[in-house]
């Protein structure tokens, strides 16, 4: 492995391990248990594959050239995690005790998190190029750094799941899942909302 890929990976690895809505999705639902957590996992790798086979069909670059598209996709993963944030919410304040009634279909919930989030694409424009060697073949090297990404994704959220239903003894007790639920719920609410109003600001 050459330099530059072990440089990327190491970025790569720093950016999929900063908690955001995907982390927290992840944390919601192995919660509710192991498989649900794994596959919400699977569901958030799913989504960065999906962002890599359009960053290398150049799909991302149209979507950073059109602010309204970039926008209205902005606006469609915001409402989606917004929902995500609020239905935990009222989840915990109805004392839904059955959770895993609460996280249904967690795959779909994981890519819909993640394939939803417009930064993810933008985050592949402007990332890769960085570690493409001048004179190179572009379309094979991007590929090969968004399949990092990928792998990187692979590892880190199961691991995440995992060792949230290792402590979930802890977790479940009915004090500390409150706070938890309440915590990832805030948490969504929180990112949804600032996705829904950032375009806002930028006006």
């Amino acid at each position: 492995m050459d330099g530059q890929l072990i440089a990327f990976t190491g970025v790569a690895a720093g950016m999929v391990a900063l908690p955001g809505a995907d982390f927290t999705v992840v944390v919601r639902s192995a919660l509710a248990s192991r498989r649900a957590g794994v596959a919400c996992a699977l569901g958030v790798a799913c989504g960065l594959l999906l962002h890599t086979a359009l960053a290398v069909a150049g799909v991302a670059a149209v979507l950073a050239a059109v602010p309204a598209l970039f926008r209205a996709v902005q606006l469609a993963g915001g409402a989606y995690v917004l929902y995500l944030g609020v239905r935990t919410l009222r989840a915990e304040s109805t004392g839904v005790t059955d959770r895993a009634a609460a996280v249904p279909r967690p795959l779909r919930q994981g890519f819909l998190t993640n394939a939803l989030n417009p930064k993810a694409p933008l985050t592949f424009l402007s990332l890769l190029p960085q570690f493409v060697p001048a004179g190179s073949a572009a379309v094979p090297r991007t590929l090969l750094l968004a399949l990092i990404v990928v792998a990187l994704a692979l590892v880190w959220f199961p691991a995440v799941a995992l060792l949230v239903d290792r402590l979930g003894r802890w977790l479940r007790r009915p004090r500390a899942a409150r706070a938890v639920t309440l915590a990832t719920g805030t948490a969504l609410t929180l990112l949804g909302s600032g996705l829904l109003l950032e375009p806002l600001w930028a006006a």
